[in-house]
């Protein structure tokens, strides 16, 4: 516990200072971030991380990734050609390879490319690319994610009875889960009254109830494959915490699915 404890302290104040700084620092950490996702998710499959295969998913991670036009970059590809030319070339890998390389190594690499990859990418467009505010959307979103995981561990271990899906999480539970999407809601609430000129209360509430439920989804994804892959952790960079992919599953889901749907916009 005392490892964890000090684990969260540095990394969670690290990436804090970062992410009010905005800007390149905070994009290159999220970047660093991506790549030891990625290398963590090709390591739970059982795939060399530094083989030709998976180099190619890190070059795909990156030209999802990265702010081109932000960093003044010279890249003007729609993301449906990312999405084909990078298909191509990993079924390309089972032909160069003469089928070493199966097609489902080269399908569980380039899935990793795009859960990861977009998910980074909007948490970096969130601060980033809505001007002054994105600093509080982005504070916003991650307190209401975690809203939900302290709120769903407390109610979970105080009054959970009935198993929310043991066959995947067997410790959660479904008071935990409510518990989870309830402390969410109000914390995304707590931000209206902070700046009712930015957000009114229903979209509050809607993105703290979206941060609570496919938040705990995006958990349930990550758990979901590790038990497959018959692993505890995606990893060991934060000690008392696992891997990247350990903290930031439900991130990753959270981030793009609110913009996709609309709640919030770029």
């Amino acid at each position: 516990m005392k490892q964890r404890i000090i684990t969260g302290l540095i990394a969670g104040s690290l990436f804090g200072v970062l992410c009010v700084i905005g800007g390149m620092p905070y994009e290159l950490l999220l970047l660093a971030l991506a790549f030891a996702g990625y290398y963590e998710f090709a390591r739970m499959h059982h795939v060399k991380p530094f083989d030709a295969t998976s180099i190619a998913g890190y070059v795909i991670l990156a030209i999802i990734v990265i702010p081109w036009a932000r960093w003044s970059l010279p890249w003007s590809v729609s993301m449906e050609t990312v999405v084909w030319f990078s298909m191509f070339v990993m079924l390309c890998m089972t032909v160069i390879t003469k089928n070493k390389v199966s097609i489902e190594n080269v399908s569980q690499l380039w899935l990793g490319a795009f859960y990861i990859g977009i998910g980074f990418k909007y948490m970096m467009l969130t601060r980033t690319s809505m001007g002054d505010e994105g600093l509080f959307w982005t504070l916003m979103l991650f307190a209401a994610i975690w809203a939900s995981d302290i709120g769903a561990y407390f109610v979970g271990r105080a009054v959970g009875k009935h198993k929310l899906w043991p066959a995947i999480s067997p410790n959660k539970t479904v008071e935990g889960a409510l518990g989870g999407v309830i402390t969410s809601v109000i914390i995304a609430c707590m931000f209206h009254f902070i700046r009712p000129d930015l957000m009114t209360l229903a979209l509050a509430f809607g993105l703290g109830l979206s941060a609570a439920v496919i938040g705990q989804i995006g958990d349930l994804i990550q758990s979901a494959y590790k038990r497959v892959r018959g692993v505890k952790d995606s990893g060991t960079l934060l000690p008392g915490h696992g891997g990247v992919l350990d903290r930031c599953d439900s991130w990753l889901i959270v981030f793009p699915f609110v913009h996709l749907i609309g709640l919030l916009t770029l």
